[in-house]
């Protein structure tokens, strides 16, 4: 599948390139491309006659796996969708060819790559939600801390996702490691697992299957910061107050990155591009279609993430090559306590 955003060009002015290109192409994972409309790029092409040829490539992992194996014939100019979780490993196959963007100065120091070999995009955070109405209706105070879950009342009504099977549950597993330490997160998942967490193989049955919320039996749940929003602009009957809410305790948050992939023969247009992915124009537009937070600083939010949603003042975030170099033997790890 192919989206075609646009069809017009414009002549070649004075570039590092041999002449400006009809089309640049973008792959990137599936939910991005599926929220892309006729008008996504159309300001883009508007102002430098570029189209913009969306390619849907599966989830952030096999996005990378196919630009890794596609270096020395790139399938397009730029890709993005790349998060913490697989940025190592597309820097360790050197795909990127660096860029620094006009724009960089508008997002958190702490998000953009020192390297400028990717330029940060989005970014979202995985935090517990909780049901309002169940906590009010049991006279239970909400957690705000990790170690309140391990009283048997919480951890019965907590779900989470497996870390190998979902990216929120990827996320989360993160987080522990984050707050807990090498040393101490594995026994707060054993802890976790006597006292009777609840373990969902993805997001969709954790949120729609076993959430209170929707008449499961857990009303924790591990998510996104912005669920409740969304649980507003998507409700049949207009709500003054979202049904959920969110806990700062264990947040974990992700950032997407978009980058010039190597062998480009458009990488002065590829950059412009990307310039204008992090312009205050296109990056207002990410909260409502992609449901995840801009990482340009300037651009607005729309109302009812201001008002239904808490942005985690200190989420918790692990170094990329970290996540790399262990991912696969912390997930082992965590299937050896929770399923052995």
């Amino acid at each position: 599948m192919v989206i075609v955003l646009a069809l017009t060009t414009v002549a070649c002015g004075e570039s590092e390139q041999a002449e400006t290109p009809e089309t640049l192409r973008l792959i990137a994972h599936d939910s991005f491309a599926s929220g892309v409309d006729e008008g996504t790029f159309a300001p883009f092409t508007e102002e430098t006659g570029i189209t913009v040829e969306v390619i849907p490539a599966g989830d952030a992992g096999a996005l990378v796996n196919q630009a890794a194996l596609s270096r020395d014939n790139p399938l397009a100019d730029v890709l993005f969708g790349v998060d913490d979780t697989f940025l190592s490993r597309a820097l360790e196959e050197d795909i990127f060819r660096p860029h620094e963007s006009t724009n960089i100065g508008t997002v958190d120091p702490t998000l953009v790559d020192a390297e400028s070999r990717v330029t940060p995009i989005d970014f979202g955070d995985v935090c517990f939600n909780y049901d309002k109405a169940w906590f009010e209706n049991n006279g239970l105070v909400v957690p705000d801390d990790l170690d309140d879950l391990l009283v048997d009342t919480y951890a019965q009504v907590v779900t989470v996702e497996h870390p190998a099977t979902s990216s929120p549950g990827l996320a989360f597993m993160l987080a522990t490691i984050d707050v807990f330490g090498e040393d101490g997160w594995l026994d707060w998942w054993a802890e976790m697992r006597d006292a009777g967490v609840n373990v969902a193989n993805d997001w969709d049955t954790a949120y729609y299957g076993d959430f209170t919320r929707y008449g499961g039996s857990s009303s924790l749940v591990v998510s996104y910061a912005s669920s409740p929003p969304a649980e507003v602009i998507f409700a049949e009957e207009p709500l003054e107050e979202a049904p959920t809410g969110v806990i700062e305790a264990g947040c974990y948050r992700q950032v997407e990155y978009a980058g010039i992939l190597e062998g480009t023969p458009y990488p002065e247009s590829a950059g412009e591009l990307i310039d204008f992915m992090l312009s205050v124009e296109f990056q207002e537009g990410i909260p409502l279609t992609w449901f995840v937070f801009p990482a340009n600083q300037g651009a607005a939010l729309p109302q009812e993430f201001i008002e239904h949603t808490t942005i985690p003042e200190s989420p918790t975030r692990l170094d990329p090559e970290l996540i790399a170099e262990n991912r696969d033997r912390w997930i082992d790890e965590w299937i050896s306590v929770m399923e052995g």
